[in-house]
């Protein structure tokens, strides 16, 4: 599923909550992050960035997940 409306997971400040609203990646990034659990619907929030910015943080569905930069910015999403 992709979605052209929205922002993308990487703009996001630290703190933010959001929701999933659909993906722009390649269909083996979109399968691996489907499977663990960054769901279209699915509601998460930004945890922490790494010193450099790269990964973020993210907390979804009561576990952290950790995406590059590059991952998160194929996630478009809905700030809550």
């Amino acid at each position: 599923m992709t979605t052209d409306a929205g922002e993308t997971l990487s703009s996001l400040p630290l703190g933010q909550k959001g929701r999933v609203l659909g993906f722009a990646l390649p269909p083996e990034h979109r399968q691996r992050l489907l499977e663990m659990g960054l769901t279209v619907g699915a509601q998460f929030e930004v945890i922490r960035f790494a010193p450099l910015g790269d990964p973020i943080d993210i907390k979804v569905r009561g576990y952290h997940l950790s995406l590059r930069k590059n991952e998160a910015a194929g996630v478009f999403v809905a700030r809550l």
